[in-house]
């Protein structure tokens, strides 16, 4: 699963990210960065396509289903996108890029539970896939995402046996491409190389989604990178 993640660089190099990969212009939304310990609820930055340009914006993390009361979702299991019937409608006509540069996830070890922050090897920022919907919120539409998960890999498994789905630079615009079929989404989808990845232990100050700094993201130890 994907519960909490990082975009710890400042609004400027996002924006060059975003006009590099997608030719993003204009994005100049209301949001604090950097960010070291974003939680589900918060506002984060989404790139979606209307099929003849790409938008960035904020959406809100937490998937809330159009026959939904409230309830929010911040993951969807890639293996269900199609058939769960939260999910089907938004895997189809809603996908959406949720950007980051690493994210946290915890392993447990009896009773405690150990942070880790996970970054790509060879890229600064990547880009979850996600679906998104609008809530109705006292007569105002919200948009609400969700992070896609896999299974992970043999290594990442010693940390979770979930991983968020971080899609290749190619594959991020195929994911925001209408008529595909499933089948090619889902492959989009799969969880990367457990190699693409560098983890290491971080401070239990991570835990506390009100901690935000630059020191969440300092490894506790050199020799914990894997």
């Amino acid at each position: 699963m994907c519960g909490r993640f990082t975009i710890a660089a400042p609004k400027e190099e996002i924006k060059g990210h975003l006009y590099r990969q997608f030719g993003i212009e204009d994005f100049d939304v209301d949001v604090f960065l950097p960010r070291y310990n974003i939680a589900p609820g918060e506002r984060i930055i989404a790139v979606i396509s209307d099929g003849r340009k790409y938008r960035a914006g904020l959406m809100r993390w937490g998937f809330i289903p159009s026959f939904s009361d409230g309830f929010q979702i911040i993951n969807a299991r890639r293996e269900t996108l199609p058939e769960k019937p939260a999910f089907r409608n938004a895997f189809q006509n809603r996908r959406c890029l949720i950007l980051a540069d690493g994210y946290y996830e915890w392993r447990k070890e009896g009773r405690i539970k150990i942070p880790y922050r996970i970054t790509l090897k060879d890229q600064k920022f990547f880009s979850f896939a996600g679906i998104w919907n609008y809530a109705n919120e006292a007569g105002h539409r919200v948009p609400t995402c969700a992070i896609v998960t896999g299974a992970a890999g043999p290594q990442m498994r010693f940390i979770h046996d979930r991983i968020p789905s971080i899609l290749t630079p190619d594959a991020e615009k195929l994911w925001l491409a209408s008529g595909l079929d499933q089948e090619t989404l889902l492959a989009l989808t799969a969880p990367l190389d457990d190699k693409a990845f560098l983890t290491y232990r971080v401070s239990p100050l991570v835990n506390n989604a009100r901690n935000d700094s630059a020191d969440l993201i300092l490894p506790m130890d050199k020799n914990n990178e894997r």
